[in-house]
């Protein structure tokens, strides 16, 4: 598997979802990132980040609470949200990245 360093400088907005198997808004979560992904294809990586298989990594990012949503553009992040989001605002968020 490649690095997380690797995946966050691909050349798309990759959207980092920093989620539990046990958090029911992260649940909710699932369709919306379905359909960003349909809506956006090729245009978005969405990279799915378990907080309790991936501790080190949660706490790199200071991810507090769960879901919480990271937007990297050529390694960088360019945007932080957290708890439930809409579609429209993830959309515009990646589309501005």
């Amino acid at each position: 598997m490649a690095k997380f360093s690797e995946i966050v400088t691909d050349k798309v907005p990759v959207l980092v979802d920093f989620y539990a198997t046990w958090c029911g808004p992260c649940q909710t979560m699932m369709p919306v990132l379905d359909q960003l992904k349909k809506e956006l294809g090729d245009g978005v990586k969405i990279v799915k980040v378990d907080v309790d298989k991936n501790k080190a990594l949660a706490a790199q990012f200071k991810v507090r609470g769960v879901p919480s949503f990271l937007i990297f553009k050529d390694g960088k992040q360019v945007w932080r949200g957290g708890g439930v989001q809409p579609l429209g605002e993830l959309k515009h968020q990646l589309e501005k990245a």
